[in-house]
């Protein structure tokens, strides 16, 4: 009983003791833990105030740039208003001095005004005054003069009119016979063809004469530009409102004419768009002549002639001879030629077909010295045509000897599409000579200094002498001049009779 007592007592004091240590542990720790706790929260507060410092001093420098970027922004703008107010004010200068000048010239203006105004009154009072000493000195009034004037002129209209009348009457009677023979003589060749007359020169019209210069260019830039790509020659001279371009090679002219004109209708002339018109112009020609000669060789019914040989025919559509189109000129002489040997029971595909390559010589591309006849030769031979196509083109103007009949054939053709009525015009001495008789005609009158024939002798430019001639005369010369070209001269059409007479002042500055 009493050890169960001491060992109770015991171990209430042995717990009461384990609970004391464990207690006081306990405080002790809890005491470490809360200056821990204060420590790490001491060191939190540290970091954070670290951090914050840095973030102030980051936004500070970012301020401060933002600040530096906008100041030079404004001093930039500020700069550039200042610049477009400096600019506004020289305006505003310039148009206050143009303002003045303005109301200088207004009020020079109507200084001018009044001073037209009363030299028109003085001239109105001289001419009062002239008029009354002239009806002093003729000894009748002006109504007295008008009407015999009136009665004069009325005469000269009358005989004017009666003549014009009957030279019109001797037109159309010259013209119906005319036309009656050309309808005969085309039915009897059951043919029809179209005749256009070429020339080695051709003429582009322009809109006015100041054109002129804009086509030489500066230092002659535009017009060297167009004659070197082309290789023509541009003729620049008195003839008004008009360009001359000259140039052996038919097909090179009138590239050139095309171009010239489409440069004038545009009104853009330097040597680029120059370029640039004439490479256009000439993929233009050459898609005609190919065109030209795939249409005849179609129409006709031939076949098998190389692509060559269709540019070679095409270039003949823009060829002369005698003012005769040479393809048309083909053409014709292949239809005849197989009329012909239709009739005489020869080769109508063979005739047909040498009568059109007859002057295929004359559609190369260059000359050289040997005619028309060897150049066709050669070409036909390249192409691969027969011996008596070949004979045909050497024979046709009786060069060699004819093997065939159909070589006689497309000579008889040739012929006769050469002398039917207006198949060619008169040849260059003729038109010379024409040209030179109508400026001695003109140069024969008394008071003419000069006379020129321009416009293909379509009309006479007549330069008059003004201290022999006044008014009157200029306009009785212009008339007789138009009466004897009608008694004496021969030509087609009309001719148009200008006659000139200025005023020339001349002085020297020295």
């Amino acid at each position: 009983m009493v050890y169960a007592i001491v060992s109770l007592v015991s171990i209430l004091i042995g717990g009461l003791t384990g609970f004391v240590i464990r207690m006081v542990i306990g405080k002790v720790d809890l005491n470490s833990a809360e200056n821990k706790a204060k420590i790490i929260l001491r060191e939190s507060e540290l970091e954070a105030e670290s951090k914050k410092k840095e973030l102030l001093l980051e936004s500070k420098n970012s301020m401060i740039q933002e600040r530096n970027s906008f100041e030079r922004e404004m001093r930039e703008r500020r700069a550039e208003v200042q610049k477009y107010e400096r600019r506004v004010t020289q305006k505003e200068e310039q148009l206050e001095r143009k303002l003045e000048d303005l109301e200088k010239k207004v009020f020079d203006i109507g200084v001018k005004e009044k001073e037209c105004e009363a030299k028109s009154n003085e001239v109105s009072k001289l001419m009062e005054t002239w008029l009354q000493n002239l009806e002093k000195l003729a000894g009748m009034s002006s109504e007295q003069a008008k009407e015999i004037l009136m009665k004069e002129l009325e005469g000269k209209a009358r005989e004017d009119a009666h003549h014009f009348i009957t030279k019109i009457e001797e037109e159309a009677n010259r013209t119906a016979t005319k036309k009656a023979r050309e309808v005969l003589l085309t039915t009897m060749q059951r043919i029809s063809s179209e005749v256009t007359s070429e020339v080695t020169v051709a003429s582009v019209p322009l809109p006015n004469d100041e054109m002129k210069g804009r086509i030489i260019g500066r230092e002659g830039r535009n017009i060297r530009a167009l004659e070197t790509l082309i290789g023509v020659d541009v003729i620049i001279d008195d003839t008004p409102e008009a360009v001359v371009i000259s140039c052996f090679d038919p097909v090179r002219r009138e590239i050139a004419k095309i171009a010239l004109s489409r440069l004038v209708a545009d009104g853009r002339i330097h040597p680029t768009r120059i370029e640039e018109v004439v490479n256009k112009v000439i993929n233009e020609v050459n898609e005609t002549i190919f065109d030209e000669g795939e249409k005849t060789t179609m129409s006709l019914g031939i076949h098998g002639l190389p692509l060559e040989g269709m540019v070679a025919l095409g270039r003949l559509y823009y060829r002369s001879s005698y003012g005769q189109n040479v393809l048309y000129h083909s053409i014709e002489v292949a239809k005849i030629a197989g009329v012909l040997a239709a009739e005489l029971g020869c080769d109508v595909t063979l005739a047909k077909r040498a009568g059109l390559l007859h002057d295929i010589g004359k559609g190369a591309t260059t000359d050289g010295e040997s005619s028309h006849t060897e150049a066709g030769y050669e070409m036909a031979k390249k192409f691969g045509e027969s011996e008596k196509v070949l004979n045909v083109i050497l024979s046709h103007h009786g060069d060699v000897e004819p093997i065939c009949m159909e070589s006689v054939i497309v000579q008889i053709a040739d012929a006769i599409s050469a002398s039917r009525p207006g198949a060619r015009r008169e040849s260059i001495e003729g038109y010379i000579k024409r040209l030179e008789s109508l400026e001695r005609l003109a140069e024969s009158f008394e008071g003419v200094e000069k006379a020129y024939a321009i416009q293909a002798g379509r009309e006479v430019r007549v330069v008059l002498n003004n201290v022999k001639t006044d008014e009157k005369t200029a306009a009785e010369i212009a008339k007789d001049i138009a009466r004897k070209i009608e008694a004496e001269l021969r030509y087609p059409g009309k001719i148009k009779v200008t006659a000139i007479r200025e005023n020339r002042f001349i002085e020297y500055a020295r």
